[in-house]
């Protein structure tokens, strides 16, 4: 059956999921979800101009042009595999608990300079999006990038057998989705599945030697290391992020002193970027891209969809990093912020969700980072920092839009303002008042 299918498939090599994203002879795959069952759009994205739809359930099922499988998400996945088993092009797998999509990115940008990528588009990293991004690699590409997101144990498994990288890099292991994981140890072991995955199959490490746990898990694993010990295959050197992150960096067999190369000023906030930039100028270097290619694609990407951007409105500056939070990700963001030379900061804070019951204590942990930093302005927006922030001088709210309409009023003029919180918390929405 999957030999059929990647034979329509190579004739019409464009996969839908979604009816109102059809392209003529695209072959639409009928998933199920909790709240839908695409089963009863086939029909309609077949008069939409789909050359086949794939089902699962007989009665939609009219004629030839229907394809009538066991499960659509299996078959989706198997014929992503099968694919990919065609392809001789290294594939680089990339998850962690902060900073894969921005390291993929930055990847992207400097292994862009010479090859044409294929690279998981957006933040679709789960066991719907690594299949749509396997069977998007043509025979042009060169190299691809495939992003993997989990929220519980056997996921990162699971598409690692999916993708079958022949590289993988995890950006760190933090506290970030410890409800489904449960617990850190849950998080370590998920996340180190990549590592058993690569070793199983002879592959290749990109590895931070700055990070012990790391060092650790991928003991015994051929490797590539990048980190700011000279001993690193690749080291790098922090220069400053005042708000952009600048830094040196170059191979352990280039001769030159690393004062004499070159400084790279990127476009990112954060000292916590440092290493997810010098992982993209790691393996840039690996696949043979030149300093000056690795310097230009570093220099060149711009952050956006609310990761790290850096915003001049017409009152403020603002740090806006409202995608997604973690604690890690939150204390990382607040100490670099802390450490800024700007004068007049504010924070604006939403709840990290999915913590489950280590919530209450990782909030008020975040409230007494705030305190030890002696940062005072201080907006705290969900119930949990609510609860959390509570006799601590902070303004609390329960939603974005309160604090919006609060911010229109008050109306700050001349601060840099830190915005970060998870993506259900929507604080994209305050930027209006700013």
């Amino acid at each position: 059956m999957i030999q059929k299918l990647y034979s329509h498939f190579q004739e019409h090599p464009f996969i839908c999921t979604d009816t109102r994203e059809i392209k003529p002879n695209a072959i639409f795959f009928a998933l199920k979800g909790d709240n839908f069952n695409a089963n009863q759009f086939a029909e309609q994205a077949i008069r939409s101009g789909c050359s086949l739809a794939v089902i699962d359930e007989e009665q939609y099922k009219i004629d030839g042009r229907y394809l009538l499988v066991d499960d659509v998400l299996t078959a989706l996945q198997e014929l992503a595999n099968y694919h990919r088993k065609q392809l001789s092009i290294p594939i680089i797998s990339i998850t962690g608990s902060n900073g894969k999509t921005t390291s993929k990115e930055l990847i992207n940008a400097v292994l862009s300079e010479k090859y044409n990528v294929q690279t998981t588009k957006g933040n679709f990293n789960n066991h719907i999006g690594v299949p749509l991004t396997l069977l998007s690699i043509t025979k042009e590409h060169e190299i691809a990038i495939v992003e993997m997101g989990a929220n519980h144990q056997g996921e990162i498994s699971m598409l690692c057998n999916l993708a079958e990288p022949d590289y993988g890099m995890i950006t760190n292991i933090g506290k970030a989705h410890l409800e489904g994981f449960g617990g850190f140890e849950g998080v370590v072991k998920a996340k180190s599945e990549m590592y058993s995955y690569i070793n199983d199959s002879k592959g290749t490490l990109f590895i931070n030697d700055d990070n012990e746990l790391l060092k650790k898990l991928s003991e015994g694993i051929n490797q590539i290391t990048y980190g700011t010990n000279e001993k690193c295959d690749f080291v790098g050197k922090f220069v400053e992020s005042n708000p952009f992150v600048k830094l040196k960096c170059k191979a352990k067999d280039d001769l030159s002193s690393m004062e004499d190369n070159p400084e790279i000023s990127t476009q990112l906030i954060g000292k916590y970027n440092f290493e997810n930039i010098l992982a993209a100028a790691c393996i840039g270097n690996h696949f043979k891209v030149s300093e000056e290619q690795i310097k230009l694609g570093l220099e060149k990407y711009v952050p956006s969809n609310n990761r790290s951007q850096v915003m001049q409105t017409k009152n403020n500056l603002l740090l806006l990093d409202a995608y997604n939070a973690n604690p890690s990700s939150m204390q990382a963001a607040i100490e670099n912020f802390a450490q800024m030379n700007q004068t007049d900061k504010m924070v604006v804070l939403g709840d990290m969700l999915e913590l489950g019951v280590d919530s209450a204590k990782e909030h008020e942990a975040i409230v007494a980072l705030l305190k030890k930093k002696n940062i005072t302005n201080v907006l705290l927006v969900g119930w949990h920092f609510k609860e959390a922030g509570k006799n601590t001088g902070a303004k609390t709210f329960d939603t974005s839009d309160e604090a919006t309409s609060y911010l229109k009023q008050f109306q700050p003029k001349g601060f840099t303002i830190l915005i970060k919180g998870s993506r259900g918390i929507k604080l994209e929405k305050v930027v209006e008042a700013l």
